[in-house]
């Protein structure tokens, strides 16, 4: 959790300061494209601002109402995020490219634009640059030998995720906002300007729906990563006192809070008190190497099952 806090206060610090230096610049150049792009980390500031929110919620002991306690939050807040980058973000995107195209005015101090733009650029990239780190030292210690993209979809964690979603669209935006900027002061056409912010629009509703989706499936309920489900199946399968496995389900209900139901055969030799120590000892080796499974529940099952 305190690597995804770092992720998100340096996303967070990146894009207030990006926001001011847009604003100002949009003001004094008119340019739609600019405008948009202000928008953009005005909305990636807030999400970030609702992302640590959530982890700090999800931080909460669990209570009579909540048993399990509160690790769910963060899904809760992430999904959040994407509706609020789809609806504002997009939204108000389309509507000031749509409004530059209607009434098309040209960009004054084009020069402030590339400036802002550029600086814009280098601190955005610099924030991906962390949470990428962060992805991959997730990697590292899963042992995922999955693709990278893949290990983002595969990630538990959407404060991780989604700002690294949030920052590669916040660079490419800038790059589309430089071509829009640049056409349109060079061919004085200042249509592209405009047309600029509507393709940052639909880079906006693009991201946001996927992180919804990715989200949406963390709020319903995800297993496991394969290699945690491996892990715990040798765990089982070391257990002398356990004859099989007939069915093993997890769950993960926040970024390091993982339950696991177990329904194991037992040796019949075994009495209820050698049963009990053998549901310990095999509790106590999956909690050692997975610290993320806070809730194991064992259910010995007969030969019949």
């Amino acid at each position: 959790m305190a690597k995804s806090k770092t992720v998100v206060y340096a996303a967070f610090a990146g894009n207030a300061i990006i926001a001011v230096t847009k604003f100002i610049a949009a003001s004094i150049t008119g340019s739609s494209a600019m405008f948009s792009e202000g928008i953009h980390s005005v909305v990636d500031s807030l999400d970030q601002l609702l992302l640590l929110y959530g982890m700090k919620a999800s931080e909460r002991p669990p209570d009579r109402q909540h048993p399990f306690g509160y690790s769910a939050e963060i899904y809760f807040w992430a999904f959040v995020v994407a509706i609020l980058i789809f609806a504002v973000g997009a939204g108000l995107s389309f509507y000031e490219g749509y409004a530059q195209i209607v009434s098309p005015h040209p960009i004054a101090n084009v020069g402030v634009s590339y400036a802002i733009l550029i600086a814009a650029l280098v601190i955005e990239a610099a924030a991906w640059y962390i949470a990428f780190r962060a992805i991959q030292h997730q990697r590292q210690e899963t042992g995922s030998k999955a693709s990278f993209i893949r290990s983002v979809r595969q990630s538990k964690d959407p404060a991780i995720f989604t700002v690294l979603l949030e920052d590669s669209a916040a660079c490419t935006g800038l790059v589309i906002a430089l071509i829009g900027v640049y056409v349109a002061d060079t061919y004085n056409m200042p249509i592209f300007d405009g047309l600029a912010s509507i393709a940052i629009g639909f880079l906006l509703a693009l991201v946001a729906i996927f992180l919804a989706y990715e989200t949406k499936a963390l709020l319903i309920g995800e297993s496991a990563g394969q290699h945690v489900v491996d892990g715990i199946r040798n765990a089982i399968r070391a257990n002398s006192a356990i004859i099989r496995c007939h069915e093993l389900n997890t769950m993960h209900l926040g970024p390091s809070h993982v339950i696991v139901s177990i329904v194991a055969e037992f040796e019949d030799r075994l009495t209820t008190p050698d049963i009990e120590k053998s549901i310990a000892e095999l509790e106590a080796d999956i909690q050692r190497q997975f610290p993320a499974v806070k809730t194991i529940a064992v259910e010995p099952a007969t030969g019949a099952s």
